[in-house]
């Protein structure tokens, strides 16, 4: 075994090792019972809530807070459109970056509200530092709001019957504070002591080694920044390469720190749910359907980047390295791999290398962990998303046996089946409807691709692919700041965060306000293997029907070229 597959493998279960009992806290966060932060936190929190004028022991039903979520994420909109369009006028700009164009400024203040930040802009020369501070807090809120959502699917599940599902203020300030806000520290500290920047500087003039030129390099308070794009699986870039930038990801101590950043708040919410809830065995059966569905994603990701391209074998030169275009030689083929994955699998879209240079079938990949979008996830909204494809599991077995569908003690009838269905086909809706306008509409998207044929199809699939999935990374081939690549990604952004947010919520909700039906001799249990094997298999083929004949015309296509 290499060092790069060692390296791989102790990344992975140090992140599990720590996100099983860091999702007890998770856990006892929303509970509100006592942890060891508490004298640190309650008197801010005591603050927050005075000043916002929030009464957190105010229950909400369902309905609330839905409209709670949407009304708060509408003023952040308003605020981060007014703040990017007029930015060069504002201060901390030391470098005079110039105002976004209202589409520019549309694209960038959605996808950064819904926890995509699809970046249509290079981070050194298109946003100012206020404007970095700025996103930083929407990678928060907005890695806050999928939390906060979540923990009211996990009220709904805790009580036996109720309409009230708690605070979503109370969740959204707990997530971003107790949560969120210690990891990204512990994060940033290792990176400024790493190298990565920390200041309110302007560029700084190095001399390179190229007889005395001299060069001008970015800085800013890049450090945090970085943190809380993987802690919050935002993924959005301080530097325009992300993390491939030598400032963003010094070494491959940074790596591993990164690597684990992002899994471990989507791993310990599985975890904080069976804790919550009394289930342990129901999240230890959602957490091993996610690690399958992963692992067939990752390992010929890595064995395909690690083999090299035959093209460049043919021609007799060296591909001992691996497929080394894109890619940064601190990491490795291997590992670059291994986080194309994790950053898609979750909803980070950070990249360390250039997934537009990875080969065909790892784009595939690539593109099919977006498209399942509920193989760990992102804050929050991976285990909301998964909880749609329990429903439909639930339900088909429950026609398999001739029994009224049952989870939790609860019945699922037509209503709760008919919003699951909506939101499970909303998403390859989105996706083949919004690629399909882009490939018919070629006016105003052949002069944006760089590449012809089979590649520059994967660059749009990969482009609205990416927008619902709420991820970010691109195949950055695209020349994808323009109107029409702003507007249309900004719709599927908005429609693919808030849409797949309130179905779980509102089943969750209505649900929760059922009659609870104890466990008898022919209930089906939710916790084992072979329901486990249920629920990939309706995921497998969902996935199979919806996105196999658009990725047949894209990778699967290219590949076959290269023989």
């Amino acid at each position: 075994m290499n060092t790069e597959i060692l390296g791989i493998i102790t990344t992975f279960l140090i992140a599990v090792a720590l996100a099983i009992p860091f999702g007890k806290y998770i856990s006892k966060v929303y509970e509100g019972s006592k942890t060891w932060l508490d004298p640190l936190f309650n008197p801010i929190e005591r603050i927050i809530f005075k000043i916002g004028g929030i009464n957190p022991l105010k229950e909400m039903t369902w309905k609330q807070h839905l409209s709670a979520l949407l009304t708060i994420n509408l003023v952040w909109f308003l605020i981060s459109m007014a703040l990017l369009m007029t930015q060069q006028w504002l201060p901390l700009n030391p470098d005079g970056n110039p105002n976004m164009s209202p589409d520019l400024a549309f694209n960038t203040s959605i996808s950064f509200l819904v926890n995509c930040d699809l970046q249509h802009y290079s981070g050194e020369t298109g946003v100012s530092y206020f404007s970095q501070i700025w996103l930083m807090f929407l990678q928060f809120v907005s890695a806050g709001t999928g939390m906060a959502a979540a923990a009211i699917l996990f009220k709904a599940f805790r009580e036996k019957s109720t309409d009230q599902l708690g605070n979503f203020y109370n969740f959204l300030v707990k997530s971003c504070l107790r949560i969120l806000l210690p990891v990204s520290f512990i994060l940033a500290l290792i990176l400024v002591f790493n190298g990565t920047p920390m200041t309110f500087e302007g560029k700084d003039t190095m001399t390179t080694l190229q007889d005395g030129h001299t060069v001008d390099v970015s800085r800013g308070p890049a450090a945090a920044f970085i943190a809380i794009k993987h802690v919050g699986t935002n993924g959005g870039g301080f530097f325009g390469s992300n993390s491939a930038h030598p400032f963003e990801n010094p070494n491959y101590l940074t790596f591993m720190v990164q690597m684990i950043g992002q899994l471990i708040i989507p791993l310990s919410m599985i975890f904080a749910f069976g804790y919550f809830i009394r289930r342990k065995k129901l999240s230890w059966m959602i957490f091993g359907v996610m690690t399958i569905g992963f692992l067939l994603l990752v390992t010929p990701n890595i064995l395909l980047e690690q083999n090299g391209n035959p093209a460049i074998t043919s021609m007799g030169v060296d591909n001992s390295l691996g497929a080394m275009e894109g890619k940064e030689v601190r990491f490795g083929a291997a590992s670059s791999g291994f986080w194309s994955i994790v950053t898609t699998v979750i909803s980070t879209g950070s990249v360390n290398a250039m997934h537009d240079s990875t080969m065909p079938l790892s784009g595939m990949n690539q593109l099919l962990a977006m498209m399942v979008n509920a193989f760990y996830g992102g804050c929050g909204v991976g285990l909301l998303n998964f909880f749609i494809f329990i429903i439909l599991a639930v339900f088909i077995s429950g026609l398999m046996v001739g029994r009224t569908p049952e989870f939790l003690g609860k019945k699922i009838e037509a209503r709760e089946m008919k919003i699951a269905m909506i939101i499970a086909l909303l998403h390859p809706f989105l996706i083949l409807t919004a690629t399909a306008l882009a490939t018919a509409f070629s006016q105003f998207t052949a002069s944006t691709l760089n590449n012809p044929g089979f590649h520059g199809f994967s660059e749009m699939l990969y482009e609205y692919t990416s927008s619902a999935a709420n991820n970010g990374s691109g195949f950055e081939g695209l020349g994808d700041n323009t109107p029409w690549w702003n507007i249309s990604t900004g719709i599927v952004l908005l429609l693919s965060r808030f849409l797949p947010i309130i179905g779980p919520v509102a089943i969750a909700g209505l649900l929760a306000s059922k009659k609870y039906i104890p466990e008898g001799a022919g209930t089906l249990k939710t916790d084992t293997s072979t329901f486990g094997l249920m629920v990939f298999a309706v995921i497998a083929i969902i996935a199979a029907l919806a996105f196999f004949p658009a990725l047949t015309l894209g990778p699967i296509a290219e590949h076959f070229s290269l023989y």
